[in-house]
């Protein structure tokens, strides 16, 4: 049977550069994914001129009929899922002019709410001993939201899916009405989705623990400040060098302890609840 992996947001950054080493690691099938074919195909051209043979379908995580395509498409080709790396993501620039309400309305939409509609549609096709990536980032860590109570309410061991899903909603509302800071917000909408990511693979993974499917893992990593598009090409890592935790998340070996944990970029596992 076909091994399969998946990485959402595959064209460029540190997404392309997952695919590249997915392509020379893993033992099956890289599926590059992004939300536009042509730049999509274009990524997967550059591959092949490196030796690589990754394979491209398109999928805007923003749109649900694209995801039931995807999910259909795997379904009847491969019967099932073993790598999903989420990448996709998107950050406002400090520079951006848009009201800080509709920063928050799309960030969240993007980065938390697409992720959650993937997971929920792909999850039932992944396999046994399957691996999940969400691609969170150091403002995902717990620390970074201020309010204290906000805090115990994202570490809560008990937190399930829809309790998140509406603190998520409770900051794009405090967002508009610009009342964010005082209920304990930090005063950034990638702050917000990226937590949101972070407190979502502690979820998920209960769940896994209690599914008739053996060994199914999923984490959270942070892959560093990286030279990419999203940080204007300030970061200082270069987007191989981001690959590696989220390569090394996808590819941990079987029956692995590492699950539900919070990886930084050097493949350290960093204490999500604990101030960094």
């Amino acid at each position: 049977m076909t091994r399969v992996a998946v990485v959402t947001g595959g064209n460029k950054g540190i997404g392309f550069a997952i695919v590249k080493h997915l392509c020379k690691q893993f033992d099956g099938v890289v599926y590059l994914t992004a939300r536009d074919v042509t730049r999509g195909q274009n990524a997967i051209k550059e591959l092949e001129k490196q030796g690589l043979n990754p394979k491209f379908h398109q999928l805007d995580v923003t749109d649900e009929s694209s995801i039931s395509t995807f999910h259909d498409y795997l379904k009847k080709t491969y019967q099932g899922l073993d790598i999903l790396v989420n990448n996709a993501a998107i950050a406002f620039k400090t520079t951006a002019t848009e009201p800080f309400s509709l920063q928050a309305e799309e960030t969240l939409r993007v980065n938390y709410f697409s992720l959650r509609k993937v997971c929920s549609k792909l999850y039932p096709l992944l396999k046994t001993h399957a691996r999940v990536v969400h691609v969170s980032s150091s403002s995902g860590h717990l620390s970074k939201i201020p309010g204290e109570s906000l805090k115990k309410r994202f570490s809560d061991p008990n937190l399930t899916e829809e309790e998140l899903d509406n603190i998520m909603h409770e900051f794009i509302d405090a967002a508009k009405t610009n009342t964010h800071l005082e209920k304990g917000w930090a005063n950034s909408a990638y702050v917000a989705s990226k937590v949101g990511v972070s407190a979502l693979a502690r979820i998920h993974q209960r769940m896994f623990n209690s599914d008739t499917r053996e060994d199914l893992v999923v984490n959270a990593v942070h892959p560093g400040y990286v030279d990419t598009d999203m940080t204007s090409h300030k970061g200082t890592l270069k987007p191989d060098e981001g690959a590696q935790a989220p390569v090394y998340a996808a590819l941990l070996p079987e029956n692995t302890d590492i699950k539900g944990k919070y990886i930084w970029y050097d493949k350290s596992l960093m204490e999500w609840t604990k101030d960094e």
